[in-house]
């Protein structure tokens, strides 16, 4: 079930905290656990390093992300993939 049109997009507050003190500081890469997060266009031209339940991946913010959530972008799971079985004769 998707959010209601009359809701703003949910972003955590202090996701939007560090992009404010980092909009001043030349450092812009910036570490979060919210997965849920939307990401909204003041988000464009950071790194984000997106936590996935184990480790985090860097992630650059782009135009065509916007409105997407960040967890779209950092799988949880392994891909899986088929062994290749030998021959022996």
């Amino acid at each position: 079930m998707s959010r209601g049109k009359w809701k703003a997009p949910y972003v955590q507050n202090s996701l939007i905290t560090k992009v404010f003190k980092r909009r001043s500081a030349p450092q812009n890469e910036i570490k979060t656990i919210s997965r849920q997060s939307v990401v909204m266009p003041k988000f464009i031209g950071y790194t984000v390093q997106i936590h996935n339940g184990k480790t985090f991946s860097k992630l650059k913010i782009t135009e065509d992300m916007v409105g997407h959530k960040l967890g779209e972008f950092s799988p949880t799971r392994k891909r899986f993939s088929f062994k290749k079985k030998n021959k022996s004769k």
